[in-house]
């Protein structure tokens, strides 16, 4: 019997790269807390009609990607295939609005679409999101979009482009598709198979084909921002200057639409060149109407979702691995001696120190050699007479300087081995 693999569209995050994720959320949990954002964890999945009439029944997600599966009862289950459906349904179960003013909250978790695995892109896939429900202010729009640039450079990323667009209101989509239909319907045989089909059910997806005939027809398309009303254009004229006045650059974009059918208004893309085709690391927009779409009460809210396989490429493209430096490691050998750097290991973990406890129960070369390969500050040492004397050989590894210390005395004053422990750490970084 052969050994099982992952499925595909599926992978296993290993030391080193789990380092670059602990950064990104560390990192974000607390832009987020500085901005007053609480977090939010929803369901792996939900009833399949919640992403049907949320996401949008014509869209490729619903039609084509999702997982979607009956359970014992025989009711329609679907993994979620992205999130904001899913919080805004926990912002109408739990009754949110009624804690009135506005949620700010956000999330991170797996998600999950068949598609065609490639680089960045997996059925598996995470995403960092934040959402500002109960706000029609241009601001909310405006300060969504400052977290998401935000974080970005706070993990170093600099070759950044944002493209903007605004898709109006109902009634501005309305006419918009109309327009958009009458300028393709005369084209409809030279279209890509997936454009003719989206002709008559969304056609404004057609703007995101990447058929390349296709491409060269919509050039001369109708632009959305010629059929917004005279609100929608104050709105989006509104959003564009307050991100200039953080100096937040962006390029209008009328051929951005997004994937989903529920944005209105504002719709952006933070992308990076160094990602090849698939350049988009953030992306989302305002959705005014789906609160009361999926039962609620009518709500306005804006929101983004940050893939986090692609931000991981780039992360890793930039920067060494995030580490965390151990200050102790452990070397033990014989029953007594064992035992007693068990305890000794443990407690100092209390305290607050990294420390690594070599397990092997190899000779002491062995263990000297890994305890040099580790990065820790000082090797404890423990040997048969120092678990009669109940003492250890505290060795600090950059300078070799080697002392005996009672063990009591080693856990009693954890400041001062603080202290030590950062000393000895800085001149070897100095």
């Amino acid at each position: 019997m052969g050994s099982f693999q992952a499925l595909r569209g599926t992978r296993d995050v290993l030391a080193p790269e789990i380092s670059y994720w602990q950064w990104v959320e560390q990192v974000a949990r607390q832009q987020f807390a500085q901005a007053a954002y609480q977090e939010l964890r929803t369901p792996i999945f939900e009833e399949t009609a919640l992403f049907a009439r949320g996401i949008g029944e014509a869209t490729d997600v619903v039609g084509k990607e999702m997982y979607t599966f009956p359970d014992r009862k025989n009711r329609s289950l679907t993994l979620r295939p992205e999130n904001t459906a899913g919080v805004v349904r926990a912002y109408i179960q739990n009754k949110l609005a009624a804690q009135g003013g506005v949620q700010r909250l956000w999330y991170t978790g797996p998600m999950f679409r068949y598609e065609r695995p490639q680089g960045g892109r997996q059925r598996q896939f995470h995403q960092l999101g934040a959402e500002v429900i109960g706000s029609k202010d241009p601001r909310a729009d405006a300060e969504v979009i400052a977290i998401a640039t935000d974080l970005l450079k706070q993990l170093g990323l600099t070759t950044l482009t944002m493209d903007l667009n605004s898709v109006g209101d109902a009634s501005d989509r309305q006419a918009y598709r109309q327009a958009l239909v009458d300028f393709l319907t005369p084209y409809k045989d030279d279209l890509d198979a997936d454009s003719q089909d989206r002709l008559t059910r969304n056609p404004l997806r057609i703007l995101d084909s990447k058929d390349k005939r296709t491409q060269e027809i919509i050039v001369d398309a109708p632009s959305i921002l010629d059929h917004l009303s005279p609100e929608s254009q104050s709105f989006f004229d509104r959003v564009q200057q307050l991100l200039t006045d953080q100096d937040i650059s962006f390029t209008l974009n009328p051929r951005l639409v997004r994937g989903l059918d529920y944005y209105t208004h504002t719709a952006f893309e933070i992308q990076s060149s160094d990602l090849g085709a698939q350049a988009t690391v953030c992306g989302g927009g305002r959705y005014d109407g789906l609160v009361e779409q999926l039962g609620g009460p009518a709500t306005p809210a804006v929101g983004w979702a940050m893939g986090l396989e692609r931000l991981m490429i780039l992360l890793q493209k930039l920067h060494a691995p995030p580490s965390s430096p151990m200050d102790f490691y452990v070397v033990s050998r014989g029953d007594g001696a064992e035992a007693q750097a068990l305890k000794i290991a443990q407690a100092l973990r209390r305290q607050g120190f990294a420390t690594e406890l070599d397990l092997s129960g190899s000779a002491f070369g062995k263990q000297f050699k890994r305890a040099d390969r580790s990065g820790a500050v000082a090797c404890l040492v423990l040997g048969d007479s120092e678990a009669e004397s109940n003492t250890v050989q505290l060795k600090w590894l950059q300078s070799g300087e080697q002392i005996t210390v009672n063990q009591s005395t080693l856990l009693e004053d954890a400041a001062s081995l603080r202290q030590q422990v950062t000393q000895a750490r800085s001149t070897h970084s100095g």
